[in-house]
């Protein structure tokens, strides 16, 4: 209108009444349209008037948010409360805390009083800022001002105090707020929540209930918000579900969708979807959350059905619909399912949204074999975030792309965008794998820098960094200067620690937690259970399954499945057998651990038997089983049932076999005496042969005499591994066994001319909790061990066992440790020897002898299995 007449024709006057007119009609529906009187105040000299600003800066705030409105408001000749009050509004309602605050420094620097509007704003964004002394300053203007009982003014300093003074008390709370009303008291619940004070929340709403103020539906939504973190459990959800419908308050949507999660989270279903059915009304809020929780639950055909009811109910899925449900394709690797889920995002038009791209990469990365699905979302995003980023280089890093990973980490700072603690601890993982000291060291310095090294879950990803590439030092140096530790950073460096075999070391970590007041969880507990087990130290291990028992951590299947380990491995089949059964749903590790402590203390029968009742059991075998079934085979001689194992793993079983169970196909084959039918294997199985296989067969060549052969297998080793002197001491016996001792000895001169030798023979005992190391040819400074081991050779000699004489056969490390065994152990106690390489036919022929001599129990566990020696007898009947 204004724009059709001019302005000449009309007085200042009619146009400023026109002008308030349509500021007026506008301000309650923020119509842009009202911002072009602006023009007509201006040329007709209006633009002192403040009343009409005031109008028009409100207006600018509602249409054009923070940027415009601030412009305006510094250009207006005249500001009194109203406008500080519009301004600082505006910014505090578009989250620009730090600048809301920063107005009303001004304000007050200004001359002018701030009243209980303005001062609403500002304790708001002292709130949301975590300013607590400056919320107190505000606080004190608020009495000063005779505002204290302001219910509104009340209500921002309970969220304020709430919010940031941890020591506060929620009883002090309350003097905030004279006969509050339930807004205050569901502000305080609200804001105690929100910090995860929630049993304190639970005692503001217990004062509630006793002062008389009957909650909302706004109360009981935030309650049940918290109610799965308060350590109740189910059982407080549902007193707040009994009493919300015992003070009769309405049942609407938001209300519902909080029920609703509440009893989902708690993996309630059942009762979810009924609170869901007691009324009509659905959005794609409820509809997302029945979704979600399902996804949570694992329960993803549910999670699909659910979907499914909504679209049909008509309510289409957003954002975090679709993201949802391509975190359930994720969660069960099923790329076919997360393809239709992205085929209907792009018909909807979302493939753009940053939440639902961020699922995509996910999803591509963990469901496909290759990372090309997933690039192709990421840069579909319009704006990657930092979690688009973190998803791209962690999936690179799984996918063993760990090169792409450090350079997508650098494309990713040169795009301005900060890592998270997220991001650091994947490509700390990424430099875990490729071992890599660079790396690591330089993003060492780049976490120093940027102080990320606060953060417990960088720290703990810095330590297995160093840890698993080897870098022990460098990993406890980090372990000391981190504020705090938890489970998390002794397990990863305990886990190092074993796969290093540094398993000593891995036991000595449980000092340093104990001395740090850290708790052991389920998964250090089984880390130091494994170390235990590699060492064969059983009164570490008992120590340990004590610690277990007491903690209640051995219904957990990974300390179960350790328990088994360890008294397999130090030969107590009762024990592990006990340990198996104490399990309430055994899964294919515990099984596969059962079967290989069987196969490997000489129970071939129950190890084969334990297979079937896995079976019966309805539990699938992996590669891991077969592997112990043809061990167990190869041991006992059945190689016609250890061949039926073998192809049904493909054929019945759809298990690919490994180059491991090639292995052990041949190691079947040759101690068969089959050594054509093992050749055959090596030639033709789909794996490029490696040193191992090829030792396999020319060990089995070895045993049969089959002089040829093993000449050929040994040629092929050497070509493989020219520096390994295992090849040149099976060649040397070869040729001794087929009495072609000249061959034997060239074949060992050869082998010290090269520069070669075997690694020396170690043997180690556990007594009273220390451990004992023995080493071959090597004299001990005991000449109580020294005499015993003479007095048993010479008795051997004595009663015509053959023996040759040297230094070399005197003090193999079986033997030492035998003769220590013999002095501290109890008489009624076996003895207990572990081996880092297989024992040899002398020391295992001598051991059967002391067995005679003095009736003693001995249990030697080398590198591949267990012998029990009694009687002059073996658990193996051979040694081989």
């Amino acid at each position: 209108m204004l724009c059709k007449t001019g302005t000449n024709s009309l007085s200042p006057c009619r146009v400023r009444e026109t002008c308030l007119e349509v500021l007026s009609l506008c301000n309650p529906h923020s119509l842009k349209e009202g911002v072009s009187v602006h023009s007509p105040i201006i040329k007709v000299g209006l633009q002192h008037d403040l009343y009409l600003n005031n109008n028009l800066l409100s207006l600018y705030a509602k249409c054009f948010g923070v940027g415009q409105a601030r412009h305006f408001f510094d250009e207006m000749p005249h500001k009194d409360v109203v406008s500080w009050s519009t301004v600082l509004s505006a910014h505090t309602k578009y989250k620009h805390y730090f600048e809301a605050l920063e107005l009303f420094d001004m304000m007050l620097s200004s001359g002018q009083y701030p009243e209980k509007f303005t001062l609403s704003c500002a304790l708001r964004s002292c709130s949301a800022l975590g300013k607590l002394q400056f919320g107190v300053q505000i606080h004190a203007s608020v009495v000063k001002l005779g505002l204290e009982l302001n219910p509104v003014l009340g209500t921002n300093l309970i969220n304020l105090y709430a919010k940031c003074d941890s020591t506060v008390e929620p009883h002090k709370l309350l003097a905030l707020v004279k006969n509050g009303t339930v807004v205050s008291w569901t502000t305080m619940i609200s804001s105690l929540v929100e910090t995860g004070k929630w049993s304190e929340a639970l005692q503001i709403y217990a004062k509630m209930i006793e002062a008389g103020v009957y909650p909302n539906q706004f109360t009981f939504t935030t309650l049940l918000s918290g109610s799965s973190f308060l350590g109740f459990g189910i059982g407080y959800g549902k007193l707040l579900h009994a009493q919300l419908i015992r003070f009769g308050v309405e049942m609407n949507l938001v209300l519902k969708t909080a029920i609703v999660d509440m009893y989902a989270k708690c993996r309630w279903m059942e009762d979810a979807i009924k609170v869901s059915n007691q009324t009509p009304e659905y959005d794609v809020c409820l509809w997302t959350t029945i979704i979600s929780r399902f996804t949570q639950n694992l329960q993803v055909r549910e999670a699909v059905n659910a979907f499914l009811d909504m679209v049909l109910s008509g309510i289409l899925p957003n954002a975090f619909t679709f993201s949802t449900l391509l975190n359930a394709s994720s969660s069960i690797s099923s790329l076919d399912l997360g393809e239709q889920f992205h085929s209907l995002v792009i018909m909807v038009g979302l493939e753009g949204d940053i939440c639902v791209g961020n699922a995509l990469v996910d999803m591509y990365m963990k469901c496909s074999h290759t990372t090309t699905n997933a690039v192709k979302a990421f840069r579909g995003i319009a704006s990657p975030d930092v979690i688009s980023w973190t998803s791209l280089i962690a999936g690179f890093a799984e996918h063993g792309f760990e090169e792409e990973s450090f350079q997508l980490f650098a494309e990713m700072q040169a795009a301005g965008v900060q890592p998270s603690s997220f991001t650091l601890s994947a490509i700390l993982g990424a430099c875990r794998k490729m071992k890599s000291l660079i790396q690591t060291m330089k993003l060492h310095g780049h976490i120093i820098k940027t102080k990320a090294d606060m953060d417990i879950a960088v720290g703990n990803a810095l330590v297995d960094a160093y840890a698993g590439g080897g870098m022990v030092d460098e990993a406890w140096s980090v372990v000391r200067t981190m504020n705090h530790r938890n489970p998390i950073t002794y397990t990863s460096l305990a886990a190092r620690l074993n796969q290093r075999g540094d398993h000593e070391m891995a036991l000595e970590v449980i000092t340093h937690m104990c001395n740090d007041e850290v708790k052991m969880d389920e998964f250090s507990l089984a880390s130091f259970l494994s170390a235990a087990a590699a060492l064969g130290t059983m009164e570490a291990g008992k120590q340990l399954h004590c610690y277990s028992v007491k903690s209640g951590f051995e219904k957990c299947n990974s300390v179960s499945n350790s328990l088994i380990h360890l008294y397999s491995k130090c030969g107590s089949m009762c024990d592990a057998k006990k340990a198996f059964k104490d399990i309430n749903e055994p899964d294919t590790v515990s099984w596969n651990g059962l079967i290989s402590g069987l196969a490997s203390n000489g129970l071939i029968s129950y190890a084969l038997s334990t297979f079937d009742d896995m079976r019966l059991a309805g539990v699938k075998p992996d590669f891991v089983t077969f592997l112990s079934l043809i061990f167990a085979c190869s041991q006992d001689g059945l190689l016609d049932l250890g061949l039926d194992y073998f192809y049904s793993m493909e054929k019945t079983y759809h298990i690919t076999p490994k180059l491991d169970h090639y292995v052990c196909l041949v190691d079947l084959l040759g101690r068969g005496g089959r050594l054509e039918e093992a050749m055959t294997v090596i030639e033709t199985m789909p794996f490029k042969p490696d040193s191992l296989i090829c030792k396999t067969l020319l060990n089995a060549c070895k045993l049969h005499g089959n002089v040829p052969m093993g000449e050929d297998m040994a040629r092929r080793c050497l070509e493989l591994d020219p520096c390994d002197p295992a090849i040149y001491l099976l060649l040397s016996s070869l040729y001794d066994n087929a009495g072609l001792s000249d061959f034997g000895d060239k074949t060992r001169r050869l082998m010290k001319e090269r520069g070669l030798r075997r690694s020396p023979g170690q043997c180690w005992m556990e007594l009273k909790s220390k451990i004992y190391l023995f080493s071959a040819g090597e004299k001990i400074d005991d000449d109580a061990v020294n005499k015993k081991l003479e007095f048993l050779l010479t008795e051997m000699k004595n009663r015509g066992y053959p023996y040759q004489e040297n230094d070399d056969r005197l003090y193999h490390s079986e033997q030492l440790a035998l003769a220590f065994g013999v002095l501290n152990v109890p008489t009624m106690a076996p003895i207990r020897i572990n081996k880092n390489s297989l024992i040899c036919t002398h020391c295992h022929s001598f051991i059967m002898f002391v067995t005679q001599v003095l009736d003693r129990e001995i249990i030697v566990r080398d590198r591949k299995r267990l012998h029990f020696f009694k009687d002059g007898q073996c658990s193996c009947r051979s040694h081989s």
